[in-house]
């Protein structure tokens, strides 16, 4: 490891000893791994030359960013070097022109968000965790809140630098909107958990800022009537940004939390909408379609979030109800993906299984685009009870969503936590082309080794 210093012109960004708990784990800690070297570049040379010696002394190499990743993806299982990028975080360019922003792979998406919007831009893939890193966000595909309207991170990604497992740098897309000039390798990258190359610069689109938004929180009796709702309202042609669906049980923990008292205590569930656009009129005529549709199936109101301060602090209890949870209890976090006319009976199957496992599960999540979010909490069972119910359940929660058609992730990844589920409800076929395409990039398997499949 000694050859490293002769590679990263800074000695203080290489640690060997002393290395924190943090830098071999993920958000969530409970899976640790083990590193030989703790490596810090500052450029995409850089990472090639450490790349390109790993490479020739077979050393395994993690790369991570925020360590926000909740699946194991950064945890360093067979050793060797954690390549953290978090130093690589400047915004490189920004082109109006072009409507693109060119940054490194460290930058924290909450930082790009503001730069642009400060200057009448915006970037509109919104995961809940906005101290996560870009690269990142690339890595997993992440989707969150606005998917519904504006899509996932694969759709405003333009262009990526990436480090190939070799240490060669490759440049894949660019500032343009159309490409059709062979494989496209951008969208290999985009979602493979740092498993085929290292991304060290992103060219991402962008969209003019939206001059006007606003919110509704629309309480419901029961969860599988605001879900069915929200299937008739998609027909409505209404455009909101984001549908989001919360039971109260998770509501009531994030209001604890927060400190703050939620609107309409009195529901079973709710669903959180958001309109945005370029003038308060389409924004309003959007919203009443929206009223329209659910008051005529099954709403118990509509409140609409006008003033900034209580749509704030509405979606803000939305944002941290995963951490409300952890507050409470130790939990498993899932992020199965459904179609949105079967996350009403995923739903209710998971309440099932609730009730005869003994397992606490509170849903919540993007009812747009079915992506259902679980917790699976722990409560007061020690390891051994834990880990067998943890398993029992989980086994029956994800054979319930792929056999209504759903997958594994819709924004986490698969990472080491959810390799096993992946695996059962995966074409074998799948499975091998996937491991063909990693030997063809990685033909001595040294980056991010065990991740995925």
């Amino acid at each position: 490891m000694q050859e490293l210093y002769s590679i990263i012109s800074d000695p203080q960004r290489i640690k060997t000893v002393g290395i924190e708990e943090k830098y071999v784990t993920d958000n969530l800690g409970r899976l640790q791994g083990t590193c030989d070297a703790l490596v810090f570049p500052v450029s995409a040379e850089e990472v090639s030359g450490v790349m390109k010696w790993a490479y020739a002394n077979a050393v395994q190499v993690t790369p991570r960013g925020a360590g926000t990743n909740l699946v194991g993806s950064t945890v360093p299982e067979h050793g060797g070097i954690v390549l953290d990028l978090s130093l690589m975080n400047e915004i490189v360019e920004l082109d109006t022109d072009t409507l693109t922003v060119t940054v490194q792979p460290g930058v924290l998406l909450a930082d790009l968000q503001a730069y642009v919007e400060a200057r009448g831009l915006f970037y509109p893939p919104d995961p809940g965790e906005k101290q996560a890193t870009i690269g990142g966000n690339i890595s997993t595909n992440a989707g969150g809140m606005r998917a519904v309207k504006y899509g996932v991170t694969r759709d405003y990604v333009r262009g990526l630098t990436a480090v190939l497992p070799s240490g060669e740098v490759i440049h894949t897309g660019g500032k343009v909107v159309k490409d059709s000039s062979g494989l496209s390798l951008k969208h290999l990258l985009i979602g493979s958990e740092g498993t085929l190359g290292i991304i060290t610069e992103c060219v991402l689109k962008l969209i003019p800022k939206p001059a006007f938004v606003m919110g509704a929180l629309v309480p419901f009796d029961s969860l599988k009537t605001g879900i069915d709702a929200v299937i008739r309202l998609i027909h409505e042609n209404a455009g909101p940004t984001a549908i989001e669906f919360m039971e109260r049980k998770v509501v009531a923990l994030g209001e604890q939390f927060m400190g703050v008292t939620f609107p309409y205590p009195e529901a079973s569930a709710y669903i959180l909408l958001s309109f945005d656009g370029n003038s308060e009129s389409e924004v309003r005529s959007n919203a009443e379609r929206a009223r329209q549709s659910v008051i005529q199936n099954g709403a118990l109101d509509f409140l609409l979030l006008e003033d900034k301060a209580t749509l704030d602090e509405v979606w803000k209890v939305r944002g941290a109800l995963v951490r409300a949870v952890e507050a409470v209890s130790e939990q498993e976090p899932v992020d199965i993906v459904v179609p949105i006319n079967k996350t009403a009976d995923f739903i209710a199957y998971a309440n099932e299984v609730e009730q005869e496992s003994g397992v606490q599960l509170i849903s919540f999540g993007h009812a747009g685009d079915g992506n259902v979010h679980l917790c699976v909490v722990r409560g007061e069972r020690d390891a051994a009870a834990w880990q067998k119910d943890l398993k029992a359940v989980m086994t029956r929660i994800y054979g319930k969503s792929h056999e209504l058609g759903g997958l594994t992730s819709g924004e986490h990844g698969i990472g080491l936590s959810k390799k096993p589920y992946f695996r059962k409800a995966t074409d074998p076929a799948v499975i091998a082309a996937m491991k063909q395409i990693k030997d063809a990039l990685d033909d001595r398997h040294i980056l991010n080794t065990g991740k995925i499949f």
